[in-house]
Formats: C-alpha cells, structure tokens, sequence
C-alpha cells in the first residue's frame, strides 16, 4: 500500500498504532488510528448501525474507545478480509461476528501492545 498524507507509515499492513487511554476521540485521530479517511468514517456511520459517535456542539463527533474497535473490525473485514459493505454489515450483526477469530485475534493484539504501553509507563 502506497504511503500517503494521513496514512499508517511506520506500520506494517494491518498493523495500526495502539489506541491511547483517552475517553473520547475526534474524528482526525480515529482516522490516523484506524488507517480510514475522514469521509470514510462519516460514510460508514451511514452504513453501519453499530457506529454511532457522539455528537456535540457544531455537529462534532466524538468516537469512544469502542467505536474505534468497531472501526477497525469494520476496517478488517472490509480491507483484509474482502466483504462488501452488505457482507461486513451481516458478519457485524449476526452470529459469524462472536465467532470470528480473526477479530478476537485482533482484539488480543491490540490489548497487549497495550499492557505494554502500559508497562512502559510504569517502568519509568
């Protein structure tokens, strides 16, 4: 994937930046934190029943931590794993979704670079 303004450089396909402990997020970090463009996640707010950010003054969306895990599922099934929009949609909704081990391995890697965020932090 070509490195682009506003892409995961560092990063390796598929591998995005652990999710800092804050409580609400704006639409630009959940951008460099999932690797999906703005207009991306508005459109997907449209499409995906479980992604709903708060909206406060001036219409500002504040994603909670679990809309950007809901992000990156939706991220994964759409890029890495080629369901369409319907197909992802379903997999979120029905029983296919608690049984995917892809995105319980995703949920693993993003809780141990965590903890070692975490660790790090206490080391110091």
């Amino acid at each position: 994937m070509p490195e682009t303004k506003g892409s995961v450089g560092s990063q390796g396909e598929g591998e995005l930046p652990p999710i800092p402990g804050k409580r609400y997020f704006t639409i630009g970090e959940v951008s460099e934190l999932c690797g999906v463009k703005p207009h991306v996640l508005r459109y997907w707010e449209q499409e995906f029943p479980q992604l709903k950010p708060v909206k406060r003054r001036g219409n500002r969306r504040y994603y909670q931590r679990h809309d950007v895990l809901m992000v990156r599922q939706i991220r994964n099934l759409l890029y890495d794993q080629g369901f369409t929009i319907g197909g992802a949609r379903q997999q979120l909704s029905g029983e296919g979704a608690r049984n995917d081990l892809n995105q319980t391995h995703q949920l693993l890697r993003q809780m141990r670079l965590e903890l070692e965020e975490i660790l790090q932090v206490l080391r110091r």
